[in-house]
């Protein structure tokens, strides 16, 4: 039986004073119900609008199956279209009454219309990608690293599961549609250098490196091709013949027209390496660090911040060296001597990318049974560790993680570097480790897939608390004793600190304070104990991901803050598994909802 709008909302009030609750409650359960059905509408509008969502959270059934042979347009007019909508959503949402919701119904309402009204400031300049519900905003459609060229194979691969004749044809239909996406983002960086916004030149030579990587040898051999075909091989059908026609005839000549372009960029293009050499740079890059951070904290601000914490980990550091014998030199230089020393290497080649799967394995192992002690309510911590593509790896991270699908069926995911095995080491790959898997990313993705709809489709969209919740999965390993047998395990915990205490400093370096990418490339090694080559791909990142990685230290910071500020109005009755809970249980939001729930739970812990 179905019901209308207005049913729902009588309905709930009337069950509500026919059960004798209070008139205030009732009108509360009233207000409620009017909300969650425009969070439920706009969940829905949402997958809509980004229908690989829906296959990410393992939703694409039943009634939005049909979203299961879709992809999102990326467009110039996909997205105004975007920008209608949120502003729509948004008007709807500021049309709910302001008081009188319950904590929890606010909160996701506050977490969705912030979400949404990110996206609406990101739009208001004429160039770049809006991260709508996502961490990922920049200002160039295509790079090293994004672009479709990378997402759309690394998501048919990855969440596009094939159990079934269906499967198959919904994936073809969804290869069908690359060459138009393609030529989509083309379009869009056609624009974008008619306005004279170019990415710089280093980053341009990579992401043509990657983009002919992509294109390169038999069409019929390309992981497009090849994901299908292995995964369909006992379903009946023409699968292989089929995908690898539409990878000659579409995609092969789209990454063509693709590099074309790309390549016209490249033949204007300067060193200059920040986004203050953008149209309304400075406003661009104010965006995108509030975007980042959910505070309005100035660059300066979050500088100053970088070097305060950079010095206190290097302390740290320091300390621990000299405990393990490391006694000569800068900390830079010992913790790079520290990564050469063979105990802590692994081997080369495949030898040692199997050796470092297994490293990894056998630290979630380590630190499975610990997690009840942090937690009173538990998640299963599904992850399955997984190598980056081979033609990602070159402008990827070392490692990225998320949760998988909110049925369980697609596991959790922790994509990690190898295309070198001296990439990692056993002194910073444990800590990597909780941040990318658990109790980080994956951790945390699953508490998020519990939430309503119109919550987990917003997941990522705030850097600060989901990159600042993994830094504090480091955190809480090291708390939960993870390293009491294994000083240089955490050594590499307290590099991971500085590592991200010195993205601060970088990033707002290149972005505000104009620094070149040789002065941040040789100031970020110094800074962290890397060397030049190792940490190109991270400046690189920063240059075309502005404020994002500021979120990190940031957010870790303010969870901690939020942790002493409980601890001492609570005093004996501080629970750290409540607090945990809590912080997790609510998912990706502002750190403002954050601090606002912290306090609601001091005020219920004092009164009981």
């Amino acid at each position: 039986m179905a019901f209308n709008r207005r049913e729902i909302i009588g309905g709930a009030g009337a069950l509500a004073l026919a059960s004798g609750i209070p008139a205030p409650l009732a009108a509360q359960s009233n207000r409620d119900a009017r909300a969650n059905i425009l969070l439920g509408e706009l969940a829905e509008e949402h997958l809509r609008m980004f229908p690989e969502t829906a296959t990410t959270l393992g939703i694409d059934k039943r009634s939005r199956a049909d979203l299961r042979a879709k992809i999102g347009d990326k467009s110039q007019a996909g997205q105004q279209a975007e920008l209608a909508w949120l502003r729509s959503a948004v008007q709807r949402l500021s049309a709910l009454p302001a008081a009188g919701l319950s904590p929890q119904t606010r909160s996701n309402v506050d977490t969705v219309r912030a979400s949404y009204q990110t996206g609406i400031d990101g739009y208001a300049f004429p160039y770049g990608d809006v991260g709508v519900s996502s961490w990922r905003n920049g200002p160039y459609p295509v790079a090293q690293n994004m672009g479709s060229y990378i997402d759309l194979p690394k998501f048919l691969d990855a969440d596009h599961t094939i159990e079934s004749r269906d499967d198959a044809e919904t994936y073809l239909a969804r290869l069908s549609q690359h060459a138009k996406q393609l030529d989509d983002e083309t379009d869009r960086l056609r624009a974008q250098r008619e306005q004279g916004v170019i990415a710089p030149d280093a980053v341009l030579d990579k992401t043509l490196a990657a983009l002919r990587r992509t294109r390169e040898g038999d069409p019929g051999e390309w992981l497009i091709v090849t994901s299908l075909a292995t995964r369909a091989a006992a379903i009946p059908g023409d699968w292989r013949a089929r995908a690898a026609q539409i990878a000659r005839r579409d995609v092969a000549p789209a990454l063509g027209r693709q590099i074309e372009e790309i390549e016209q960029h490249r033949r204007r293009a300067t060193a200059d390496f920040g986004v203050g050499k953008l149209p309304r740079g400075a406003e661009y890059y104010a965006w995108t660090l509030a975007a980042a951070t959910t505070t309005r904290r100035t660059p300066d601000q979050v500088h100053e911040q970088g070097l305060e914490e950079l010095r206190h980990y290097t302390a740290e550091m320091d300390r621990l060296m000299r405990q393990l014998g490391f006694t000569s030199g800068s900390v830079s230089d010992r913790y790079r001597a520290m990564l050469r020393d063979r105990r802590y290497t692994f081997a080369e080649g495949d030898p040692g990318r199997a050796e470092i799967i297994a490293f990894i394995q056998a630290q979630l192992a380590e630190l499975r049974p610990r997690l009840s002690q942090a937690f009173g309510t538990l998640v299963a911590g599904n992850v399955e560790v997984r190598r980056i593509a081979p033609a990602e790896e070159m402008g990827a991270p070392g490692a990225y993680g998320g949760a998988g699908s909110i049925d369980g069926s697609v596991p959790g995911r922790f994509w990690i570097n190898l295309r070198s095995t001296d990439m990692h080491s056993r002194i910073d790959l444990p800590s990597l480790t909780y941040h990318e898997a658990i109790p980080g990313h994956v951790w945390a993705g699953e508490y998020a897939n519990r939430l309503p709809l119109a919550r987990a489709v917003t997941v990522y969209g705030f850097s600060a608390f989901s990159e600042g919740w993994a830094l504090y999965g480091e955190q809480l390993a090291g708390e939960l004793g993870v390293y009491e047998d294994n000083p240089e395990g955490q050594l590499g915990y307290y590099q991971s600190m500085a590592f991200r205490a010195a993205r601060l400093v970088v990033d707002t370096g290149i972005h505000s304070k104009r620094w070149t990418r040789d002065h941040a490339r040789s100031w970020f090694a110094e800074a962290t104990g890397g060397t030049v080559d190792s940490v190109t791909n991270e400046i690189d990142r920063y240059s075309v991901w502005p404020g994002q990685a500021c979120g990190y230290k940031v957010g870790h910071t303010e969870i901690n803050r939020q942790r002493d500020r409980a601890r001492a109005a609570l005093g004996r009755r501080f629970d750290l598994r409540a607090f945990n809970d809590l912080v997790v249980g609510g998912g990706s939001r502002p750190l403002t909802i954050v601090e606002r729930e912290v306090d609601q739970m001091i005020a219920a812990r004092r009164r009981g």
